[in-house]
């Protein structure tokens, strides 16, 4: 360690403490990857308790002109959180965990960016509340502070939109260390349960994965929690038929939450919950329903579809519907039937009550069924580009199929329509290789034991990155765009030139030196450059 760095660590340390200050090489390398990928090792890894030690923290890292990488959950496979140079403090947020404000007439709540989304919802569900957008499927991990900064999708997409949409205001720690807030809460006297008062502050920061500030809290918009839900499957004998069904479904505007499976996750994914989990799910199945004849009825289908839903149809569609009344419920359901019943046919249920009932996923799902390496990359695309894009991803899918299979590679795929008029199509790999010292030490070590063990797979690495180069393209000349941009979309390449440059612009004013998240939405200013060099 240089005495520059030992000054750095030593400032933070007088600041944090030692235990929250951590500078062991291992402590560092873990803290340099993602689900994928691995950045550059930091000098340090720091994890306040406090928004002003994030301030102090800022500040403190502005002095001595090193970057400042925030991290949240750290599921994220697009490498948000991985530094792209060693001269950066990665941030762990998990500590900023308190719930700021929860007003309850006002209808918001204000958290720090470290409280997870099923940490927030099972607080807001002992009120009889919920924040509208309520999270991704990855919400035991995921944190309100990365999803925000990320975007992201899944609990009440299909009504609500995306996590942007529910947010009111940030408070922003910007590169001097000073706090920027946004919506209401930055005019006088007013509370921040509003977010539209002239220009949207709010959104420039929604997405915007750390390069222009680091979130210390957020404000998001509150509903009462509907009591009553239903679900309901559709499986279809192409992803044609699926894509209109799924469209379809999504004009109808009726629908709570929704996503699609080709065959792969079907019979790969979903079939792997074993009978333990199988028995906790039945047991919330239970406790969830209104009385016990409903509880052995809804227990009964499930024990009588078994595994059904997994078989029969290459793509399935499911949905969850939720109203203030059983009528309600049973309302949508039948619009959403006749909206894709002539596309695709109904059969049981069970994935999407499951859903319901528990809508966070364990993240051993970031391996295959097998235990094998994943990562998944998506588009937001309109409908219409929607069999360009399958058609073309599908030949190059069959023109790699020889290596695919020497490789040990295969892909699926899963699908989403956010609100009326967006279908997320999101590609997935999964290829047998040794697992990354991210994976051994994130997931439980149990289960990590109980995992096939397998020769590093070097080949098959080359060919998921020559895949997922070959399918931004396809993206890209099907006018899709992405969520998670981190530094792994091409956010700058091709953009409008006067966006590009009020982009830039806006970049230069907040972070002049270039320290917020280098590399973020390629944001890169020729003061990060000088300063890589030197």
């Amino acid at each position: 360690m240089s005495d520059r760095q030992a000054d750095i660590v030593s400032r933070l340390t007088a600041v944090l403490g030692n235990e929250h200050v951590l500078t062991e090489r291992s402590d560092r390398e873990f803290y340099a990857m993602d689900v994928y990928s691995r950045g550059e090792t930091p000098m340090a890894v720091v994890r306040p308790g406090t928004i002003p030690e994030l301030q102090s923290i800022v500040r403190i890292a502005a002095e001595y002109n090193v970057a400042i990488v925030p991290r949240g959950g750290s599921a994220s496979y697009t490498n948000a959180h991985t530094p792209s140079t060693p001269q950066s403090l990665v941030i762990d947020t998990l500590r900023l965990n308190r719930i700021v404000e929860l007003n309850e007439q006002d209808m918001y709540i204000t958290v720090e960016p470290g409280v997870t989304w099923h940490d927030l919802w099972q607080l807001l569900k002992a009120r009889g509340l919920r924040t509208s957008f309520w999270g991704p499927f990855s919400g035991i991990a995921a944190t309100v502070g990365g999803s925000t900064s990320q975007n992201s999708i899944s609990l009440g997409s299909s009504h609500y939109g995306t996590s942007a949409d529910t947010v009111l205001g940030f408070e922003i720690v910007l590169a001097n260390g000073e706090i920027l807030r946004t919506g209401s809460h930055a005019a006088v006297n007013a509370k921040p349960f509003f977010r539209w008062y002239g220009p949207d502050l709010t959104g420039l920061f929604c997405g915007d994965s750390g390069a222009l500030g680091v979130k210390a809290s957020i404000t998001l918009r509150l509903i009462a929690d509907p009591p009553f839900s239903g679900a309901v499957s559709f499986g279809f004998d192409s992803f044609e038929q699926m894509a209109a069904g799924m469209a379809a479904a999504a004009r109808a505007n009726v629908s709570a939450d929704n996503f699609g499976l080709d065959a792969t996750l079907q019979q790969g994914q979903l079939a792997k919950v074993d009978a333990k989990e199988a028995v906790r799910v039945a047991m919330a199945l239970a406790r969830a329903s209104r009385n016990p004849l409903e509880a052995l009825v809804r227990l009964g289908k499930i024990a009588l579809a078994g595994t059904r839903f997994l078989a029969g149809s290459p793509y399935a569609a499911h949905y969850v519907t939720e109203g203030i009344s059983r009528s309600e419920v049973n309302d949508k359901l039948a619009v959403l039937r006749r909206a894709v019943g002539s596309w695709g046919r109904e059969g049981p249920n069970t994935v999407p009550a499951l859903l319901r009932t528990m809508p966070y996923v364990p993240m051993q799902f970031m391996l295959g069924p097998k235990g094998e390496r994943w990562v998944p990359m998506h588009g937001v695309m309109p409908f219409s580009a929607l069999n360009e894009f399958h058609e073309r991803i599908r030949r190059l899918f069959d023109a790699n199929a020889e290596r695919m299979k020497r490789d040990r590679m295969i892909e699926g795929a899963m699908f989403a329509t956010i609100s009326t008029h967006a279908f997320l199509y999101e590609p997935v790999f999964y290829w047998q290789d040794e697992l990354t010292d991210f994976h051994t030490r994130y997931l439980p070590a149990d289960f990590v034991k109980s995992l096939p063990r397998y020769p590093a797979n070097p080949a098959g690495r080359v060919l998921v990155e020559e895949l997922r180069e070959e399918i931004q393209k396809i993206f890209t000349a099907c006018g899709a765009v992405h969520f998670q941009v981190g530094k792994c979309y091409p956010y700058m390449e091709g953009r409008q030139e006067q966006a590009a440059q009020a982009l830039r612009e806006l970049k230069r004013q907040l972070d002049p030196s270039g320290l917020m998240n280098p590399d973020a939405l390629q944001l890169r200013s020729r003061d990060q450059e000088s300063r890589n060099e030197a």
